[in-house]
């Protein structure tokens, strides 16, 4: 974890409580979690833990029933919905594990679109998507539609949308879900290296492989957070060395 004064996204007992037919479902219940710019946290659990609640709040997707939230110093937790809207669009860049891209778009255009909702010119527009798309390795198919793209390349494109806004953080909810091993091996290895390059990101995945690739682990049971660990020193480096020994191969299968 890096050593900052203060932190990029903090939670203070945090609680969110859905009401249907007279019931309380208690989502998350007084959580509380800090995340520093440069993080990388993985959020684990088991089904109904609470962790989509928790990235919901995390990605301004919804607010705390009770407790407080700050994004970048500034308390969040009681925006409406148009302002939540407006901070997400400019401070949050998300990757689903469904890909979420549009049918009838170029990689161009999907990955161009949360940016016309900012007021940018065109030229920064097209700037801001092609750094992305050669990021991720993926400049050559802007033209391409995601009918035309295979798993993985479809999910290295929902990062690139992710990414080109320049958010100050980075969810992934379950990435590697819908991708077989080797395409999956590529997304994490993908993530590690923006995450090499700064990015902080927050991912939540039920795959214990692939929450090793992360800095910290948070672990959730029945809506509380139980654990926050940071990995060693030791293991941290050897992850790293995997990483590196394998890379080259995983791109190359991949692409």
């Amino acid at each position: 974890m890096n050593a900052h004064t203060q932190p990029l996204v903090k939670l203070e007992a945090v609680t969110k409580i859905f009401y249907a037919e007279q019931v309380e479902t208690h989502a998350l219940s007084e959580a509380s979690l800090e995340i520093l710019s440069g993080d990388y946290v993985t959020v684990e659990g088991p089904s109904g833990s609470g962790k989509s609640t928790l990235l919901s709040i995390l990605g301004l997707l919804d607010s705390p029933t009770r407790g407080r939230h700050h994004l970048k110093g500034k308390p969040v937790e009681s925006l409406d919905a148009d302002a939540r809207a407006r901070i997400r669009n400019r401070e949050i860049g998300f990757v689903f594990q469904s890909f979420n891209l549009i049918g009838d778009l170029t990689v161009f255009d999907n990955v161009e679109l949360p940016l016309t909702y900012r007021g940018m010119s065109k030229a920064e527009r097209k700037r801001h998507v092609q750094e992305a798309l050669e990021k991720v390795a993926m400049a050559h198919r802007m033209r391409h539609f995601p009918a035309q793209l295979s798993g993985g390349e479809q999910q290295r494109v929902a990062v690139a949308r992710a990414l080109a806004g320049r958010p100050a953080v980075l969810l992934a909810d379950e990435p590697t879900g819908n991708l077989d091993s080797k395409n999956a091996e590529a997304v994490m290895e993908l993530l590690r290296e923006l995450h090499r390059e700064g990015a902080t990101i927050v991912m939540v995945t039920h795959d214990p492989r692939y929450a090793q690739y992360a800095e910290r682990t948070v672990h959730l049971l029945d809506g509380r957070i139980v654990d926050g660990s940071a990995k060693s020193p030791a293991a941290a480096s050897h992850l790293t060395t995997q990483s590196l020994n394998r890379k080259m191969e995983v791109y190359g299968e991949a692409n």
